[in-house]
């Protein structure tokens, strides 16, 4: 029989207790506030927006995505390394920084994971080999140093296949990552276990790498908003592979770093903090993500591939795909009719 969780169940289940419960007990001796809107499926600026508001503080948010790891991780096994008491203690100085009128940037208080081949300082990462089972980095990759910088708290490490090398997240450190929507299935990969942790509201936002569709699939079959940006956008330094210490040759053949979330505008505010030369590259050159090319979506070309016979199209999913052309074909029309009435 195949084992389900509940969509709705896994996105709400206990929110008004959860989160009414931990209001009181994040700041002893302060009056509970009321709950919290449900930020388990928020995207990662409306929780820094909630946190800078006052809604919710960074400590409140934190033990409430710990909590929904504690209950609903051991089904979906997406985090398989985690820190919650330094997640906890950076929460803690992330709302002290607020209370002095300090804000990180853009993340700041918001509960984020790494894929596991990303290097964290003091965190195991292990790019799913055994042989790096009891690896422990000294120091952060440039994504996760650039993610702290702008006020996000790592709460730990999302599973990968082994040295990211498969459409599935299975290793035989870890175990399998199993897909949110449907733990009979794959999650994808090979930021797998990213996606299902963001898709599951078990993190708001995962740093991923792709080479074949490693960010890509894992947003599709999770259902959240993935995004591979252009070759040596985004630095790999502390990426796993290579191997430990051997820095990526740039310019890269195919890798990449980019974001996944659960939103587009979470994607932009990433690539904004994450991009740009890092080291020495740095003193030569800045990087900026330049204005969109148009304003509507008439501005722009779209293709699309609706069957090949090399990789031919499921017949549930061919008919999906046309609709989504002709849905954007008339989104189109309706724009340009638009701009020509301003």
């Amino acid at each position: 029989m195949t084992t389900r969780i509940d969509r709705r169940h896994l996105l709400r289940a206990g929110l008004a207790a959860g989160l009414g419960a931990l209001a009181g007990a994040a700041w002893p001796g302060r009056p509970a506030r009321a709950a919290v809107a449900d930020l388990s499926s928020a995207s990662a600026l409306e929780a820094a927006r909630a946190i800078r508001d006052g809604a919710v503080s960074a400590v409140e948010l934190t033990r409430h995505v710990l909590d929904r790891i504690a209950r609903f991780n051991p089904k979906l096994n997406a985090v398989v390394a985690l820190d919650a008491d330094a997640a906890l203690a950076r929460a803690r100085a992330a709302d002290l920084a607020l209370g002095r009128r300090q804000w990180w940037g853009p993340f700041h208080g918001v509960p984020i994971t790494v894929k596991d081949t990303f290097e964290t300082a003091g965190l195991t990462t292990t790019a799913g080999a055994p042989a790096l089972r009891s690896h422990v980095p000294t120091r952060d990759a440039t994504v996760v140093t650039r993610l702290r910088r702008a006020g996000a708290i790592v709460l730990g490490k999302t599973n990968v296949p082994i040295y990211a090398s498969d459409w599935q997240s299975a290793n035989a450190v870890y175990g399998q990552t199993n897909n949110p929507w449907d733990v009979a299935r794959t999650p994808g990969g090979s930021t797998g276990g990213g996606a299902a942790a963001v898709a599951a509201g078990l993190s708001f936002l995962d740093p991923g790498s792709d080479l074949g569709g490693s960010i890509r699939i894992p947003a599709h079959f999770c259902g959240i908003y993935g995004h591979k940006p252009s070759l040596d956008v985004v630095p790999l330094r502390g990426h796993i592979p290579p191997p430990p210490g051997i820095p990526a040759t740039p310019p890269s053949g195919l890798p990449v770093a980019g974001p996944l979330a659960r939103s587009a505008a979470d994607l932009l505010a990433a690539l904004q903090v994450l991009g740009g030369p890092d080291g020495d590259e740095a003193l030569a050159f800045r990087w900026t993500l330049p204005p969109p090319r148009g304003t509507r979506l008439a501005d722009y070309r779209i293709g699309y591939v609706l069957d090949d016979p090399r990789a031919p199209v499921s017949s549930d999913q061919a008919p999906r795909l046309v609709d989504a052309v002709e849905a954007l074909r008339k989104a189109a029309r309706g724009s340009t009719r638009a701009g020509r009435r301003a």
